[in-house]
């Protein structure tokens, strides 16, 4: 699941391409959608929510989308080959005179009343790129449960909205905490808050995630997506295993030696062979 800045990245590029032109096209694939007419109306901007995108139109209206675990918006100029996957995955197609968006692989498309926005983001928590950042409310929001695992409050988008596994992989070992040690265990958690802003704005402007300040191959993040790997600080082989609530679980990455709590014991099944 794209982390929130990239989710900011894709909304900036969006408004930058479509933001005041009249649509020439919009052709939204999606039963409940299919006869929705959208020509002619000005797209006045696009803006992120956490991980969700809201395209508002002139008559008050919102185009909402979340790209979940793989969906993707990208941008052509008039006539170009559209490269996003095979036809049948478009579900949206946003065009102006100068530019085509084309969203592929959709889960959520709806179709709102912009004043009714908060119907389907009023229930995040404050947004780490958003105008109304608020760590103060964040911290008590994660206090709020001292007993949950630490990786499981920071992907909960009512706590704080943008976080997803990627960082709270990287979090945890900047930190020096496995991501089932429970809030109330955290030593400084306002530092962790501060760091988690810091990183997404780091990256909201760029493509990947370099936590390490490392470009090479296999060296850009710290623990995540680097099982049985030397850690990056102590050489000890990465490990991993499963956290989040059932239904939801995450593989979860850590160094066994720089990052103290709870490691995955019962109720967490390995990732693999020697996690």
């Amino acid at each position: 699941m794209p982390e929130g800045d990239t989710v900011w990245l894709t909304a900036h590029r969006l408004h930058a391409a479509l933001a005041g032109r009249p649509l020439v096209r919009a052709d939204l694939r999606v039963p409940r959608l299919a006869t929705v007419d959208l020509v002619g109306r000005r797209l006045l901007e696009v803006v992120s929510r956490g991980k969700h995108l809201m395209a508002r139109l002139e008559g008050e209206v919102t185009l909402h989308s979340h790209l979940q675990m793989d969906g993707d918006w990208h941008l052509y100029a008039p006539g170009e080959r559209w490269r996003g996957g095979p036809g049948h995955q478009v579900r949206a197609v946003l065009e102006t005179d100068a530019r085509t968006a084309v969203g592929y692989r959709l889960p959520v498309l709806a179709l709102l009343a912009t004043a009714e926005e908060d119907e389907v983001v009023g229930h995040l928590g404050p947004d780490l790129l958003g105008p109304g950042w608020d760590p103060v409310r964040t911290l008590e929001r994660l206090a709020a449960d001292p007993d949950r695992p630490l990786g499981e409050a920071l992907l909960d988008q009512r706590n704080l909205a943008g976080i997803g596994n990627v960082y709270v992989a990287e979090l945890c070992f900047l930190r020096g905490v496995t991501p089932w040690t429970p809030v109330g265990e955290v030593q400084a958690p306002e530092k962790l808050v501060v760091l988690a802003k810091r990183l997404l704005e780091a990256h909201k402007t760029r493509v990947g995630h370099v936590t390490t300040g490392d470009t090479r191959r296999g060296r850009t993040n710290w623990v995540y997506g680097r099982e049985h790997q030397p850690c990056l600080r102590c050489g000890t082989p990465i490990r991993a295993g499963q956290h989040g609530p059932g239904g939801q679980r995450r593989v979860a990455y850590w160094c066994p030696r720089c990052q103290r709590g709870p490691a995955a014991t019962a109720g967490w099944a390995p990732a693999g062979p020697g996690a």
